[in-house]
């Protein structure tokens, strides 16, 4: 059948067909029939001038002092010779917006070579960008009864060392936690959404396990997953060292001596995530994997050891309006006594993110005066089944749970000691 709409398709489908082979200035013109009514047939004629076949030459910024063509070069899924394709031309673009340093981007390919016989020519994108807002100041204030009450502050500036460079001001104050803070993030470093992070942070923590004052630095290079791009592998590679000095909140008989840790830490971390979205999956899982080599040095006694933990996630809809989530996390730290290891580099379970009904960290061994003691190994599951109601255009939900875990003071899990908890979210 000849039809209007499948005209119109098929041109679209031509003019795509071209820009995808290395035709940047393609141009198609208005379809025209000629209908023989005697055969009942039509000839369709659609008028193309190809306008020559070109490769990739250079990324030109219209602000380099900004975000210099070299750094748009490197974002680009492209290199230099290949063959045009406009998707790529897209792919850049979209990635340049993700930045959240410009307003509005547009690419225009220029010829800077042209076709000789066979060879292709060579075409330039220009880029001309606007600049976004690049500070941003938040503050939030809330209060929890496993926390109290919080104050935060932050202060950044996403382009303090062009090309994406961010620099971010951080502050906490509350009834039991205090924290300053500093950070220079850079993304897209050798590489898409591959990012290099310094942070540098001085604390002081009052838990039912332990008080801390800490100061730490890490730094940590790692790939991650965009709303853009959602990668079915990320990674991450870190270096961490910390000064802790640590004590039990309170003992029998008096106030218990801190202990100072100096603590240096490699860890690396990777997941497969095969999921079909990052806020709200209803299909796949995610399998990740930590393991964090450590050395702890205490009034001259030095001990190494490892921390590894390893994380399922799984996703599976049931019916239109139900999925069924599962999870399971298991913890281990091997080479070191319970007593040798700090009290914040032990595991604890209870909370929200982990065994829901309990408070935080109050699952998992105790010491003499009931507080939490921490463990040398976790494991925790959770089943939930997230059900949509229909309401408010299906921003309202329904989640009955149910959740498990076990902290042991051996490295091994331990199940006889399964703490349990059940409800409903909303």
């Amino acid at each position: 059948p000849l039809l209007a709409d499948r005209i119109v398709e098929e041109k679209f489908d031509l003019d795509a067909a071209l820009g995808e082979n290395g035709y940047p200035f393609a141009a198609i013109g208005e379809p025209s029939l000629l209908i023989d009514h005697d055969r009942q047939e039509g000839d369709l004629s659609l008028p193309v001038i190809p306008g020559g076949k070109y490769r990739f030459g250079r990324v030109i910024s219209s602000r380099p002092s900004f975000l210099s063509s070299r750094h748009l070069e490197a974002i680009a899924r492209f290199q230099p010779g290949d063959i045009y394709r406009r998707s790529d031309e897209m792919d850049l673009r979209r990635a340049i917006l993700s930045t959240g340093l410009v307003s509005s981007v547009s690419i225009t390919p220029r010829e800077t070579q042209a076709p000789q016989g066979e060879a292709p020519g060579t075409v330039d994108l220009d880029v001309a960008l606007e600049k976004a807002k690049l500070r941003t100041i938040a503050g939030g204030l809330g209060y929890s009864t496993g926390e109290g009450i919080t104050a935060r502050a932050s202060w950044e500036h996403r382009n303090f060392f062009p090309p994406e460079g961010a620099l971010r001001l951080r502050a906490i104050a509350g009834t039991r936690e205090q924290l300053a803070g500093i950070t220079f993030r850079r993304n897209n470093v050798n590489g898409r959404d591959r990012i290099l992070t310094l942070d540098a942070y001085a604390s002081t923590i009052d838990r039912a396990a332990y008080k801390a004052r800490t100061a730490s630095v890490l730094a940590t290079y790692e790939q991650v997953s965009t709303m853009l791009f959602h990668k079915p592998f990320t990674w991450s590679i870190s270096a961490e060292f910390v000064a802790t000095d640590e004590r039990v909140p309170k003992v029998k008989g008096g106030k218990n001596p801190r202990t100072t840790y100096l603590i240096a830490a490699l860890p690396i971390q990777a997941q497969i995530d095969t999921s079909d979205s990052l806020l709200d999956p209803t299909r796949g899982f995610r399998v990740g994997a930590r393991i964090s080599p450590e050395i702890s040095a205490e009034h001259g006694n030095r001990l190494n050891y490892i921390k590894s933990q390893f994380d399922l996630s799984a996703y599976q809809p049931v019916v239109d309006k139900a999925v069924i989530a599962g999870r399971v996390r298991v913890g281990s730290i091997q080479g070191a006594g319970l007593a040798d290891i700090a009290l914040s580099r032990r595991f604890y379970a209870g909370g929200g993110g982990s065994v829901r009904g309990f408070g935080y960290q109050k699952v998992g061994p105790r010491n003499g005066v009931g507080d939490p003691n921490g463990g040398r190994s976790l494991v925790e599951f959770s089943l939930e089944a997230r059900v949509r109601t229909g309401l408010f255009d299906d921003a309202l939900s329904i989640v009955p749970f149910i959740d498990a875990g076990s902290v042991s003071r051996s490295s091994t899990p331990d199940f006889s000691d399964m703490r349990y908890g059940a409800g409903v979210g909303v």
